[in-house]
């Protein structure tokens, strides 16, 4: 008989388990939300493992969705590059989503929450967006246009919708709190205009698109995910996820935080890592210097070796740095297992 292992303990099993047990939910159900806009490093195979792995340890599922809200950095070499990727370390999702395929829903989504005074058209510059936002220690400024009526930001909506005004001229805002202690609370944009170029799957159906904040939450909820598990980084704007959902009313998926992977003399931005390809210092995104997993996947490391690492570092509440050598102990171990 085979022996069973048992998973070492951590606060989002523990969790998942509370809920199973409690009855908040009868399944579990998660997602991984690639933005479009590169391939994937060695810190998003973190997110990855705990995201896939938190579904398959639970007899769930897992969908890929990805985050395609802002046509300016996305393509389709991205998806397809990022679907290969996940696949190479052995996973598999139930569904391919994108955040577009409920661009209709959330518009409204918006439009209802316009019609209950939760919503209003800012015609403030974005300088005078950031400026009247406060600071950590000074509460923001109400906006001039935030009591305008109902009837007005539901015109100006439709009329942005429709293209009648230029990128950046105008923002839909939700309406909470600007003296909140969280800044993610005061009055966060929901909707910016952006005209060019055309969405990678909508063309140019549309020329609104919703912030991550808003359609993130919204988005989870409709695909019935029990648990949006994200890097610790989305932590303070967890009051904003659940905001949404409640004054919507909708499916209460449940946001938990954990701390990202980082490397050491790794680079780990992904804008950092776009200019390195698109100004030719190195040949391009599987270039075996860089610290994609396809960088790695030439360089010849496994993926058994990559899911071997993320395991031994665990999972946190508190963000650290691992050391390049402890990556390459468990590539050289694989690699002698199986020579």
């Amino acid at each position: 008989m085979t022996e069973e292992k048992t998973l070492p303990s951590h606060f989002i099993r523990e969790a998942v388990a509370e809920d199973l047990a409690s009855g908040r939910f009868g399944h579990i159900a998660t997602r991984f939300p690639p933005e479009p806009n590169g391939y994937l490093h060695i810190g998003h195979a973190r997110a990855l493992i705990i995201t896939f792995s938190t579904a398959v340890e639970n007899n769930g599922f897992c969908n890929l969705r990805f985050d395609d809200t802002n046509p300016v950095k996305e393509d389709v070499e991205y998806v397809d590059a990022i679907k290969k990727d996940i696949k190479w370390l052995g996973f598999e999702w139930k569904n391919e989503f994108y955040a577009s395929d409920y661009f209709d829903q959330l518009y409204e989504y918006a439009l209802e929450l316009i019609k209950k005074g939760k919503a209003y058209i800012d015609e403030q510059t974005p300088d005078e967006v950031r400026e009247n936002r406060g600071t950590l220690t000074e509460p923001g400024v109400n906006s001039p246009y935030r009591d305008r009526s109902v009837e007005e930001s539901l015109d100006l909506f439709e009329r942005m919708k429709n293209g009648e005004y230029p990128d950046g001229s105008i923002v839909l805002r939700a309406k909470i709190d600007m003296a909140s202690g969280n800044t993610n609370m005061r009055d966060p944009i929901m909707y910016r205009i952006l005209h060019e170029p055309a969405h990678h799957r909508t063309g140019n159906k549309w020329c609104i698109y919703p912030m991550y904040d808003f359609a993130h939450g919204q988005s989870d909820s409709l695909e019935g995910i029990t648990h949006s598990l994200c890097s610790l980084e989305y932590e303070n704007h967890r009051p904003l996820y659940d905001w949404f959902i409640n004054e919507l009313d909708i499916f209460p998926t449940r946001q938990i935080e954990f701390a990202r992977l980082n490397l050491t003399y790794t680079v780990m931005s992904k804008r950092r890592l776009v200019r390195l390809v698109k100004e030719g210092y190195v040949k391009g995104w599987d270039d075996p210097r860089m610290p994609t997993l396809t960088g790695y996947r030439r360089r010849g490391y496994t993926p058994e070796a990559i899911r071997s690492f993320v395991e031994a570092t665990g999972v946190a509440k508190k963000n650290s740095t691992a050391d390049v050598g402890l990556l390459e102990h468990h590539i050289r171990q694989d690699l002698n297992i199986r020579a």
